[in-house]
């Protein structure tokens, strides 16, 4: 993989992070085209990393066997539409972080008959512990699904999903899953300030805290109620916290907050491709 030119188009946050990874992974910069409107940022990443930059797409796409789609969803369709020519005779591999734009538009704006994997990142990517989705389409080898896992799996972990609809699913629970914790964590830092703890304190012990837990919970084999149950001495503090969790209906609220946000992940789907 690392022989084939790969082509950004769009240099914001996330293909930014994604370049990080790959170039820490030795991707060779020399292999690596970004294009932006952008001046500012793509004089960034060639500061940084020595990649070839420009503010054309179809030079990176004239350029790439592998082309990364890093743009808004709202401008996809444009950008995708003025490149069908090129991406007809060149065939890359076409890998989509554009959220909610499904692979049969992307398809379809293309001309058709691309190999197309769409991918759900999530925001811990800029800092190299992103989770991300990906589904491939029909056309998609073997190899390519191989490519785009690698592209992925340098700024986090990677997971496949059989059906492009379960990327929905995806989205609630880790593309929108961040701001669940930071939520939690923001309800604890006010509750510890109510129970008299200067908000400095409170909000360093609930970051830390949240650390913790995160990678206890990635490095044991054990479920998260396994992990809960051990650290729940029976009539202690945390037992009195969980029942009033429990009481309050902390998991069907979850259950029903997760179902909003993959319906609502669907609709725009569905007005995003149109």
């Amino acid at each position: 993989m690392k022989q084939q030119a790969l082509g950004f188009i769009g240099a914001g946050n996330m293909a930014a992070s994604l370049i990080s990874g790959l170039i820490a992974d030795q991707y060779p910069a020399n292999q690596i085209w970004v294009s932006d409107i952008n001046e500012a940022a793509l004089a960034n990443l060639a500061e940084r990393y020595g990649v070839h930059t420009t503010t054309r797409n179809a030079i990176v796409a004239e350029h790439a066997e592998i082309l990364v789609l890093a743009v808004k969803p709202q401008i996809l369709r444009a950008v995708v539409e003025e490149l069908a020519s090129t991406l007809q005779s060149r065939r890359p591999l076409v890998v989509s972080i554009a959220a909610g734009i499904t692979s049969a538009s992307i398809d379809r704006w293309a001309d058709g008959h691309m190999p197309i994997v769409r991918c759900m990142p999530n925001t811990p990517a800029m800092v190299k512990t992103g989770a991300t989705g990906l589904c491939a389409n029909g056309c998609v080898s073997d190899a390519q699904r191989s490519q785009a896992e690698a592209i992925l799996r340098a700024v986090g972990l990677t997971v496949w999903v059989d059906e492009e609809s379960q990327l929905d699913a995806v989205t609630a629970l880790s593309g929108s899953g961040p701001a669940y914790f930071f939520l939690m964590m923001e309800a604890m830092e006010d509750a510890g300030v109510a129970l008299g703890l200067d908000r400095a304190t409170a909000r360093l012990l609930s970051q830390q805290t949240a650390l913790g837990a995160g990678r206890i919970a990635i490095e044991s084999e054990d479920p998260p109620a396994e992990l809960r149950r051990r650290v729940t001495s029976p009539g202690g503090t945390t037992e009195r916290a969980i029942a009033t969790f429990e009481e309050g209906g902390l998991s069907p609220l979850v259950a029903s907050a997760m179902e909003a946000a993959a319906r609502r992940a669907a609709e725009l789907s569905e007005q995003l491709g149109n």
